[in-house]
């Protein structure tokens, strides 16, 4: 048969050469004819089907394209890169086990088949098992040290098992061997943007885009770049940028789930998520999207399933969405359930420094604790770990420190944390000041005559806000006890629908009720409930506990005429201890360095100062922390008869509430009132110098 002759004048030796010829040349037609004159005379030979694979796969067909390669590699003497490539398509396709039997099978075929070893070590990339995938991307660099996607490939590998010096070093070689190699490019901007060096980062992933217009991760890097510097609509612009030629790309679906979490439009999240699993149901990566944006609306038990999902599934995703579901059992108040998934975490990956710090607030450490040794072991690798990592891993270790009663040790940690974290952005104190200045001078008395009442009417609303670490978490959690009060914690809402306006506060300081501008109170009124109603879960009431909310405290009765606002102060060095010992997921920017947090907190004390001379008596009440503390249920009432309430006894169980809580004071708030955290910094005065000097403050 392997004589015989597809057509009169050639024999299957020469349809097969013709075949391959017409297809590098780009005559497809004439191609996948001979192909299937070969099939035709020849049932299931192994070339014509690799062929016909090759051609399914450049259409986008993956699954024939599958078919074709399966089907060619039964034949007998079906050379090792039929199995190679196809084991490139289960990949694409998302079969992890099948493309690694199949590439498995390629390089025992052929031991020197660089294309086998790739694979092979991709989809153990893939498939989380980093170190085999290390092994077999060191052959290929071995066996082709001057090909620059060797070194791209096992860069990533190296960047997955958290080694970024390394990483960095193999990315950089690629880009060595050419310069052009966009892929490179991109990837070393995913890394960049991860050590917080966000304007080099952008720079890589737009020249991968000017290298490759098609390359879809770099698009997809660029979007993480900007919203990790919370620039959200240059990340949107990205992916639209993407959209253009590949429509619903999953991970661009992923990336903009992601997105519009982040800028609380969390409706539009939800959608984009669902589509993306619909899209890829065995994407760990979805799953985990999807959880995070069921999280976010309290869909607690629909969220543990979505991590479980992504824990599940194949790839590097394992140990980020068990520690996300740990995390949300301690918000859900489920202690015990935490304590087994951070346990179960350690099981599957023991050492795990994320692991650790996200557990430990859940903890008190104890002297000679294995934690605090794991810990110290994992920074004294320095940079080969990511900038996330050490600073969580710092954070965690001065909380250990604290709780074994070495203030030094600890301090010392939450410096090195501090300092880590404030490097890794941009921020002005001098500038800060300069913009509340601005904001005082833009909201005046005057404004109140002459816009009131243009705004959204609402009474839904419930504003509590101050200072971060200041009990604004404890008020919300005793408001939301009542039976018609929804906690919907943190949310950006408010700022997104201000900022949404255009630049503020200049267009508050161009309003002219006369003149019709006054719509844009309205509009800022009407963007804002649109976010925040979805939380409300049909109560009457919801509390937006976003403790910088106090910037925009003036402006509130004017967008929003019928909202109520609560203002929590606490004792200014307690506020700022506990805001320098906390990691905050947030932006909190001037947190990080003890000068600038007593700056920001005398900022802070002048401005709510000029509100609370200007702000409505029925839009506005104070309370402090520690009269709460000394008398709960006093504070109780006066904070229902200012919403018109009636009294629940709930709201003094408020530690028995389920809801979830999504803040760094999650255990406080789970506890009966106690009294510890009241002149807790006194123990600490030594430590706390430049703060003491800023906030103009005497060590006792």
């Amino acid at each position: 048969m392997s004589n015989g002759a597809p057509s009169g004048n050639m024999n299957i030796q020469e349809a097969l050469e013709q075949a391959y010829a017409h297809w590098n040349a780009g005559q497809s037609d004439q191609a996948e004819m001979l192909a299937q004159r070969v099939l035709a005379a020849w049932p299931g030979q192994a070339d014509a089907l690799h062929l016909l694979g090759l051609m399914a796969h450049a259409f986008g067909n993956l699954d024939l394209a599958i078919s074709h390669l399966r089907q060619a590699c039964l034949a007998p003497r079906a050379p090792a890169a039929y199995s190679s490539n196809l084991a490139e398509m289960y990949r694409q396709k998302g079969m992890l086990p099948e493309g690694e039997e199949a590439a498995q099978r390629a390089v025992a075929m052929d031991p020197t088949l660089v294309s086998g070893w790739n694979n092979l070590g991709i989809l153990l990339q893939e498939a989380g098992k980093l170190e085999q995938s290390r092994t077999c991307l060191e052959r290929v660099v071995a066996l082709t040290p001057e090909w620059a996607e060797a070194h791209n490939n096992l860069g990533n590998t190296w960047r997955l098992l958290g080694h970024m010096d390394h990483a960095q070093s193999c990315y950089t070689e690629a880009l060595a061997l050419n310069p052009s190699y966009a892929e490179a490019h991109s990837n070393l901007a995913f890394l960049l943007s991860t050590q917080g060096l966000y304007e080099d980062a952008a720079s890589h992933a737009r020249e991968a885009i000017e290298l490759n217009p098609r390359l879809v991760d770099a698009y997809l890097n660029l979007a993480d770049v900007e919203a990790s510097r919370h620039r959200h609509e240059a990340a949107l612009r990205a992916l639209d940028m993407l959209n253009a030629f590949a429509p619903h790309h999953p991970a661009a679906l992923i990336a903009r789930a992601k997105i519009l979490r982040q800028i609380a439009l969390i409706e539009e999240a939800l959608v984009a998520a669902r589509h993306a699993v619909g899209a890829v149901p065995r994407s760990a990566e979805a799953h985990h999207t999807l959880a995070l944006v069921l999280q976010d609306l309290s869909l607690t038990e629909e969220a543990l399933e979505a991590y479980e999902q992504a824990a599940t599934l194949p790839g590097t995703l394992a140990e980020v969405a068990l520690i996300g579901r740990a995390t949300l059992l301690i918000e859900a108040g489920r202690r015990d359930d935490a304590a087994a998934a951070f346990e179960r975490v350690l099981e599957q990956f023991p050492g795990s420094s994320q692991a650790m710090a996200a557990r430990s607030d859940l903890r008190t450490f104890v002297d000679n604790d294995p934690d605090i040794e794991a810990l110290e072991s994992f920074l004294a690798q320095g940079e080969r770990r990511s900038l996330a990592d050490r600073i969580s891993a710092h954070f965690a270790l001065g909380k250990a420190y604290l709780d074994t009663k070495n203030p030094a040790l600890a301090f010392h940690h939450f410096d090195a944390g501090n300092q880590q974290k404030r490097a890794s952005f941009h921020y002005d104190s001098k500038e800060t000041a300069r913009w509340f200045e601005r904001l005082r001078a833009a909201v005046t008395p005057q404004r109140y005559a002459e816009l009131a009442a243009l705004g959204e009417p609402s009474t839904m609303p419930v504003f509590v806000l101050g200072m971060p670490r200041s009990g604004t978490t404890l008020i919300e959690q005793i408001l939301s006890s009542h039976s018609q009060v929804t906690g919907a914690g943190e949310l950006p809402a408010l700022r997104l629908s201000v900022e949404g306006m255009g630049a503020f506060p200049e267009w508050i300081d161009a309003l002219d009720a006369q003149s019709g501008n006054d719509n844009l109170l309205r509009r800022c009124g009407e963007a804002y409930l649109s976010r925040v109603t979805p939380f409300a879960e049909g109560r009457p009431f919801v509390v937006d506990k976003m403790p910088g909310n106090f910037v925009y405290a003036g402006l509130i009765p004017l967008i929003l005429p019928g909202a109520r606002i609560i203002h929590v102060r606490r004792d200014p060095v307690d506020t700022c201890l506990s805001c320098y010992s906390k990691l905050f997921s947030g932006q909190q920017s001037f947190a990080y360095n003890q000068t600038e947090l007593g700056q920001f907190y005398r900022e802070y004390e002048r401005l709510m100062a000029y509100w609370r001379g200007i702000l409505p008596a029925d839009a506005f009440i104070e309370v402090q922390y520690e009269a709460v503390v000394d008398d709960l249920e006093s504070e109780a009432r006066r904070l229902l008869a200012f919403l018109g309430l009636p009294w629940d006894d709930a709201c003094l169980d408020f530690h028995r509430n389920r809801r979830v809580v999504r803040t760094a004071s999650v255990n406080q708030v789970r506890q009966p009132i106690y009294r510890t955290s009241k002149g807790r910094w006194h123990a600490y005065a030594p430590h706390l110098g430049p703060l003491l000097e800023a906030l103009g403050v005497s060590a006792p």
